[in-house]
C-alpha cells in the first residue's frame, strides 16, 4: 500500500472560503472498517457508515475510485459519494445486555434514517463570513481522528474538539464534554467529530491514517491558529454531528446503581466516551468540492446538485456481516469487553 501519493499529481487546487451544512442518510450498519482494517470481514467493531454506495470491504487505495465506482450516495449533495463513518453507541441494562441505541435526524431533516450532518468549514461554524482560504480535499485523500483504543481523559487530549453535547432540545449546543454525559439527556447526545485541518501537501493517507495531518500549530482552526511548517497546507474543517437517539434509555431506574457510572458504550466496549473516533474518505465527483469552497455561501450551495431525502434513503448496501445488530445482544458485536 503507498501513502507517499504525491498531490501534485492532481495538481494543487486553488484556496477557497465557504461552509457547507447538509444532512446524509444511513448507507449501513455493519462491522467494517476497510480504512483501518481493510479486507478484514466482520472488523473488530460496528460502524455506522453515510455516503456512496461504493463503500465495501476493502475499498484499496490507488484503485477505489468512490466517485466513479458509486451509483448513490445517501448525503443530499448528489455528488458527495465520499464515505463517513463513527462506531456505533449502545444502552447497557443492569442485567448485561445490549440495545443499538438509534439515531435521530436533526431539525430541518425530519425523515432521514439514520445518518449524521456533515460541515465543511474555512472558519469557525458561526462565522457567516467564511473569510479564510482553505485547499479542497483531493482525490484518494483518507484520514482518522480519534483512538478506539483510549479510556481516560489524558489519552483523549491528543484530539481536539472530540465532544458531546448532553441535549435538551435539537437547539441545544452546549455545554460540550470530551467524555459521555453523566446524566440523562432529554433529547439525545450529540456526538461531534472535528478532523484535523492542516495537511502535509505530499502525502494522500498515511500508515496510522493520521500523521499526514495535524492540527494547527497554536490554538485551534476556529481561533484561526497557523498550521505548522511540517503540515502547512490548510484544509476545510471537516465536522460530524450525530445525534444519538437516548430517550428510551432515560429511566433512572435502568441505569447503574453506582452514581459515577452512566449506561452508554460505544462498540468497542469504552465505557468513559475517551475512544470516540471518525473515519473519512474523499469522494467527491470531479472538482464539486473545490467549486462549493469557491462559492463564499454559507450553509446552502446553489453550484452544487441536490436530492431529496427519500431518495436519500433508498441509498443503501447489502448486508455483508450478516449478524444480529438490532436485538437486546448478550454482548457487544465482536465480543468486546466493557471497559
Amino acid at each position: 500500500m503507498k501513502f507517499n501519493t504525491c498531490a501534485a499529481a492532481f495538481g494543487l487546487l486553488a484556496p477557497a472560503s465557504a461552509l457547507l451544512r447538509f444532512g446524509c442518510a444511513g448507507l449501513t450498519v455493519q462491522r467494517l472498517d476497510p480504512l483501518v482494517e481493510p479486507g478484514q470481514n466482520p472488523s473488530s467493531h460496528l460502524h455506522q457508515i453515510i455516503g456512496g454506495d461504493s463503500f465495501n470491504v476493502s475499498m484499496e487505495p490507488g484503485t477505489h475510485d468512490l466517485a466513479a465506482l458509486s451509483t448513490c450516495t445517501s448525503c443530499q449533495f448528489s455528488e458527495d459519494f465520499s464515505n463517513y463513518w463513527t462506531a456505533v453507541l449502545f444502552f447497557r441494562a443492569k442485567n448485561g445486555t445490549f440495545k443499538r441505541v438509534p439515531q435521530m435526524a436533526q431539525a430541518g431533516m425530519e425523515g432521514t434514517q439514520g445518518g449524521m450532518v456533515v460541515y465543511y468549514m474555512t472558519d469557525a461554524l458561526f462565522d457567516t463570513a467564511q473569510r479564510s482560504t482553505v485547499t479542497a480535499f483531493k482525490p484518494g485523500f483518507r484520514m482518522l481522528v480519534g483512538d478506539s483504543t483510549f479510556n481516560n481523559r489524558e489519552q483523549a487530549r491528543k484530539f481536539r474538539q472530540l465532544t458531546y453535547i448532553c441535549m435538551e432540545n435539537q437547539g441545544t449546543r452546549a455545554p460540550e464534554t470530551i467524555g459521555f454525559p453523566a446524566q440523562p439527556c432529554t433529547l439525545g447526545i450529540m456526538a461531534n467529530h472535528r478532523f484535523p485541518t492542516c495537511w502535509d501537501g505530499k502525502n494522500l493517507d498515511s500508515p496510522n491514517h493520521q500523521d499526514h495531518v495535524s492540527y494547527p500549530e497554536t490554538g485551534t482552526f476556529e481561533s484561526g491558529g497557523a498550521c505548522p511548517s511540517t503540515h502547512p497546507v490548510k484544509l476545510p474543517q471537516l465536522m460530524l454531528e450525530t445525534v444519538w437517539d437516548t430517550r428510551a434509555f432515560n429511566n433512572k431506574a435502568d441505569w447503574p446503581d453506582d452514581p459515577n457510572e452512566q449506561p452508554f458504550v460505544w462498540a468497542t466496549g469504552d465505557s468513559t466516551g475517551y475512544a470516540s473516533h471518525a473515519d473519512y474518505m474523499f469522494g467527491w465527483k470531479d472538482d464539486s468540492l473545490q467549486r462549493a469552497m469557491d462559492g463564499h455561501t454559507y450553509v446552502s450551495a446553489p453550484m452544487l446538485k441536490s436530492q431529496g431525502i427519500a431518495q436519500q434513503n433508498q441509498c443503501k448496501v447489502p448486508d455483508m456481516v450478516k449478524e444480529d445488530i438490532d436485538s437486546w445482544l448478550t454482548e457487544l458485536p465482536g465480543g468486546h469487553p466493557v471497559i
